[in-house]
């Protein structure tokens, strides 16, 4: 087994040396003698047989090796601060990895906000932000394997916090048979077309939520791949209406209106699955989703930002 030759307080040393302009000022922030510092310099060049500092005047100054060696070392010591730090957040049981789980349905605009305020506090904590579908959302729930999970539907026995809420626009291209309809479609026309789906990411997929009546469906795992079938005139979909939303601006997409649901509108929740048993990262990330949601007021159909329903 490898055995270091040098000790990280000799790294310590000499960056300390560098930054503050040399051994006196170092030796003071330090809380050491400007002597011990020179040992512990020379020492660390002799073991590593380059010489780091040169001295001018009563300054230091780095070789051109001193330069790429302190570098290095500043990751170094970085690590080592950084993994102490783990272990103290793991001992006050801070998570070294949260998992968020988030409806492919939900706009991740309203999301970012939240994530750039809980980077800063994070404690190195790791973020895993995992994308699910109908059932596999729910899953994430019931079974509890996410941290935080967003959803447009709350399992039986779990409360959830309403932090936006999502139109769902039925559409296809403009030139495809559906779009050639006058008046609102019937139903029992648009089972006779091909209809594009979005996979739930269940291993166990129920298919109880949408209309899916057509025969004939494609699955795909994304909407964006949804879209691009529809910009070239292949079937219909319903899709949330912020990721169509420009293709309808530009014409290259049309919206339908079928008899009896012109558009859907699904709730998105916030949702701890182990609310007993949160740690205090994920709280942390829960608080700021919470005061970042947008909550549609009936009243007047308009989006309000902050924690008034």
């Amino acid at each position: 087994m490898y055995r270091p030759k040098t000790t990280l307080e000799q790294w310590r040393i000499l960056q300390a040396v560098v930054d503050h302009g040399g051994y006196a000022h170092a030796a003071e922030k330090l809380n050491k003698s400007q002597s011990s510092l020179n040992h512990a310099v020379a020492k660390l060049q002799s073991q590593l047989g380059v010489q780091l500092l040169e001295v001018r005047g009563r300054k230091a100054y780095l070789t051109e090796a001193g330069e790429v060696m302190l570098r290095r070392s500043r990751h170094l010591t970085q690590n080592v601060q950084d993994l102490e730090s783990l272990a103290a957040n793991i001992q006050q049981h801070w998570e070294p990895e949260i998992t968020l789980a988030v409806d492919l349905a939900f706009p991740r605009s309203l999301l970012y906000p939240s994530l750039q305020q809980f980077l800063p506090e994070c404690r190195g904590s790791r973020l895993k932000i995992i994308d699910t579908v109908i059932t596999g959302t729910e899953e994430a729930i019931t079974q509890g394997w996410a941290d935080l999970v967003i959803s447009h539907h709350v399992p039986k026995g779990h409360l959830g916090e309403v932090i936006a809420q999502v139109n769902f626009l039925l559409v296809c291209h403009p030139e495809h048979p559906l779009s050639q309809t006058s008046g609102p479609i019937d139903p029992n026309e648009l089972s006779q077309h091909l209809q594009l789906v979005i996979a739930d990411t269940s291993q166990s997929p129920d298919e109880k939520q949408g209309w899916l009546k057509s025969e004939a469906r494609w699955t795909v795992s994304q909407f964006h791949t949804a879209v691009d079938l529809l910009l070239q005139g292949i079937g219909f979909c319903w899709l949330p209406e912020h990721v169509v939303q420009p293709h309808l601006a530009d014409g290259l997409l049309k919206q339908l209106d079928l008899d009896g649901s012109s558009f859907r509108r699904l709730v998105s929740y916030l949702v701890k699955p182990r609310p007993d048993n949160i740690g205090p990262g994920s709280q942390l990330l829960y608080d700021l989703i919470l005061s970042n949601r947008q909550v549609i007021r009936q009243d007047d159909n308009t989006a309000t930002t902050g924690n008034n329903p």
